[in-house]
């Protein structure tokens, strides 16, 4: 006769809750009140001795943001744009689309991207302004509920799983296609999940069974009731999962923002610092932007309304500024040829880039050599997206020696990005409005597989440094900190950045 086996009181719990037959892993829990740690124990002993069977599945679990029932509530962006459209008898000029989109607050670029993915709209180009043109799919879209809603509002509702929502009439590889890359509505989780049941063998074996007590410790209790006799030590099993601590850490963002900082120090750069509530003197006339530019529109730019005006730097430098605008002055340059507006340099404007501490250091500094940089917050009018923000950081430098060009740029800018972890660095022509040669600096990603841009750069036009006194070359450049903080940290969209929560920044590697 075969001997009855023993079982731990732990292990015991959970055959008894196999009798009934087979339950995953966050059922056992739940019936149990055990850790899932103590439930594995139990299964992978049980399995070792044929009592025991562990089915793993791979499934794809649908687990939507924390404002995805508002957003589906209130509809999508490409859906009310496709409402919108439908309104308007199925086609907007682009100019008017974009302004209808904004009274009722509706992403333009998030509309282009996921509706024309979904083929509802789509830019038609002709003789005039493009329009924005609602398609028949669009069309046959307007009172159906899209897969990819329904799969989000079925995982709010409870069905979280994407092979549970094909009985719902999911297609799953449409789901996984449309909510893939938007992360910002839900994210698809590849999850292994476990179910236990008991074979035959362990059926027959549980009736058996006996029960061994198992402690971590006696207490003082167990040696004056004699308990301890009847009670086994559990042993330590230190390949069991444990808690995971997480050290303290400053901000990934900031750890970026300090490593190029130091790289730059490391380099022999001054840092400078400059308002971020600026003059349009030094955020646009100083670097030889026309008081026209469209980048001056107030659908780019926050201006202050209090105060309305900032102070402008001594007249003789104004003046210098004023006469190349309009004809060049002394540099050589024929100028824009319209008629400059102090009024408009006193506009106070939240600096839309770092440039403007640089310009203000080399107004400082115009004789050679002289290196400096600027790390710091900037503000341009965007629509919130994955890769957009309001407010977002940038890293500016320039350089001004007599005999600099274009290879100490591309010389200074590979160093940088060697020293922010990037071996392979590489740049394309590009256009600037004040520098010229301008070129893009772009970093290869081993991770992705493909070069990416990280900003620009290039040698200041003589209309930008001649009217500061400063004669010689001048290498500038303005990169994004932010997209560097994505690439290094494996984010996908740049709000992780702010609104990641406390468990995301936990989870970042100290060193990547």
């Amino acid at each position: 006769m075969t001997s009855p086996i023993v079982l731990t009181e732990t292990a015991r719990k959970v055959w008894e809750a196999l009798r009934g037959g087979p339950k995953d892993v966050a059922a056992l829990v739940a019936a149990t009140g055990l850790d899932q740690s103590q439930v594995m124990v139990a299964a992978m002993e049980g399995q070792e001795g044929g009592f025991v069977a562990v089915d793993e599945r791979a499934r794809v679990e649908v687990d939507p943001a924390d404002d995805a029932a508002a957003r589906l509530e209130a509809g999508l962006p490409e859906r009310r744009a496709a409402r919108l459209l439908a309104e308007s008898d199925g086609s907007l000029a682009m100019p008017e689309f974009v302004e209808a989109a904004k009274k009722v607050d509706v992403a333009v670029n998030e509309v282009f991207r996921w509706g024309g993915a979904r083929g509802w709209i789509e830019r038609v180009k002709g003789q005039g302004p493009p329009t924005v043109q609602l398609t028949e799919a669009g069309r046959a879209a307007l009172d159906v509920e899209a897969p990819d809603e329904k799969s989000v509002r079925l995982a709010i509702e409870g069905v979280r799983f994407l092979d549970d929502q094909v009985a719902e009439g999911i297609d799953a590889a449409v789901v996984e296609q449309l909510l893939g890359k938007r992360a910002d509505l839900a994210k698809l989780r590849k999850r292994t999940q476990r179910v236990l049941s008991l074979t035959e063998a362990g059926r027959q074996a549980l009736d058996q069974a006996q029960v061994k007590r198992e402690k971590n410790a006696l207490t003082p209790e167990d040696f004056q009731s004699g308990a301890w006799k009847d009670v086994t030590l559990r042993p330590y099993d230190v390949t069991l999962p444990a808690q995971t601590i997480y050290p303290a850490k400053i901000h990934p963002l900031r750890k970026i923002m300090e490593q190029a900082r130091r790289a730059f120090l490391e380099l022999g750069f001054e840092e400078v610092v400059s308002p971020m509530v600026e003059s349009a003197f030094w955020n646009f006339d100083a670097l030889f932007q026309p008081q026209d530019h469209p980048a001056r529109d107030m659908q780019d730019t926050f201006y202050m309304a209090d105060p309305a005006r900032a102070p402008l730097p001594a007249a003789n430098v104004v003046d210098a500024v004023r006469r190349t605008h309009e004809d060049g002055g002394d540099t050589g340059s024929t100028g824009w040829g319209y008629k400059f507006s102090t009024e408009e340099s006193q506009r106070v404007v939240l600096r839309t880039h770092t440039t403007a501490a640089t310009i203000r250091a080399l107004a400082a500094h115009p004789k050679p050599p002289y290196k400096a940089f600027c790390v710091g917050w900037t503000y341009r009018n965007e629509t919130i997206s994955f890769k957009h923000l309001p407010v977002f950081h940038q890293v500016d430098g320039i350089i001004i020696d007599e005999h600099a060009n274009l290879a100490t740029l591309l010389g200074t800018l590979t160093a940088f990005y060697q020293k922010m972890g990037f071996e392979k660095v590489r740049f394309k022509p590009a256009f600037y409005p004040y520098t010229e040669p301008s070129v893009d600096v772009m970093v290869y990603m081993e991770s992705r597989g493909k070069w990416i841009e990280m900003g620009g750069s290039g040698i200041f036009r003589p209309e930008v440094t001649e009217p500061f006194g400063c004669k010689h070359p001048v290498l500038a450049w303005g990169l994004g900190v932010e997209r560097l903080a994505m690439l290094r940290l494996g984010f996908t969209d740049i709000r992780q950045l702010y609104q990641g929560g406390l468990d995301t920044v936990e989870e970042v590697p100290l060193c990547r």
